[in-house]
């Protein structure tokens, strides 16, 4: 890092807006650095092994020199690891054309709010996408059965109350658990989940199945552990399915996170949890 120039830095930074310009739904920061060396060529020592990591040295460089941006509000990074450009980033972008000067201004914004080392915010993000990652793969490898009873948990969890899930030689329907908003289910919708733990992202057309399946006085649920398609997503952004609830991996895992302390020992023992502090560098 000691040699790197400012303007070396810009371009870099440079081409990190340019990959995630028109990725509304953000990259993971894996596939952004994957991604740089279609974007600006590296030189042989930013190519170069990183001894304490085996990386190539320019993904540090990255990481590191990424934080002023996150900082002057810029380049949202969440703790999934996934990388965003604001609303502020795209209007710095456009402000500052010279890469030199898109660099010195987040380092001047940067300098000012400055708490810890660089190094240790990306120690804090490298974790945190290792977590994530981690967390990931072990809900992928639930089976149907597991993950119903992580739902019917969280449910509960959230103050509903599942009254029935699929027996095993029916779990590929399109209803795996219904859940009632009293004890008595007398009262209030109900909440019909369907659960897809295998296989590719759910698309539109697996959406729509789903309601057509939904009776009109109930509150449907999908839980795709493998995500939706971007036509699925862009459908259920602008609201035209108001009775229904669609989680990935990560929505999920947020709502199991928030209500953590709720669940019961069989629900959590399936996704235990234990939280690690870093120092985040952040006001």
């Amino acid at each position: 890092m000691s040699n790197l120039t400012t303007k070396r830095a810009g371009e870099l930074l440079r081409s990190v807006f340019e990959i995630l310009w028109d990725k509304n739904e953000g990259l993971t920061a894996k596939e952004v650095l994957a991604l740089i060396p279609n974007f600006t060529k590296l030189t042989a020592e930013e190519l170069r092994p990183a001894p304490e990591t085996n990386a190539p040295r320019y993904e540090k460089i990255i990481r590191i020199s990424s934080i002023p941006f996150a900082h002057a509000g810029w380049l949202m990074k969440n703790e999934r690891g996934r990388w965003f450009i604001t609303e502020e980033g795209y209007q710095a972008c456009r402000r500052f054309t010279n890469v030199q000067d898109f660099y010195t201004e987040a380092i001047r914004i940067y300098s000012s709010r400055r708490r810890i080392a660089p190094e240790s915010i990306v120690e804090m993000e490298l974790a945190q996408e290792a977590a994530w990652a981690q967390i990931e793969k072990h809900l992928y490898q639930l089976n149907a059965n597991e993950l119903q009873i992580m739902l019917a948990g969280l449910l509960r969890a959230m103050g509903y109350y599942p009254s029935w899930m699929a027996p095993a030689d029916k779990q590929k329907g399109q209803i795996n658990l219904i859940a009632f908003s009293d004890p008595l289910g007398a009262k209030g919708q109900r909440i019909l989940a369907q659960i897809r733990n295998k296989g590719q992202a759910l698309t539109l057309e697996g959406v729509k199945s789903f309601l057509a399946a939904l009776p009109p006085n109930d509150y449907g649920m999908i839980v795709s552990i493998s995500g939706f398609t971007n036509e699925a997503l862009q459908a259920l952004s602008v609201n035209q399915f108001q009775r229904l609830t669609a989680l990935d991996a990560s929505a999920f895992f947020n709502l199991w996170q928030g209500h953590y302390a709720a669940l019961h020992e069989e629900a959590r023992a399936l996704l235990p949890l234990k939280a690690v502090h870093f120092l985040s560098g952040f006001e």
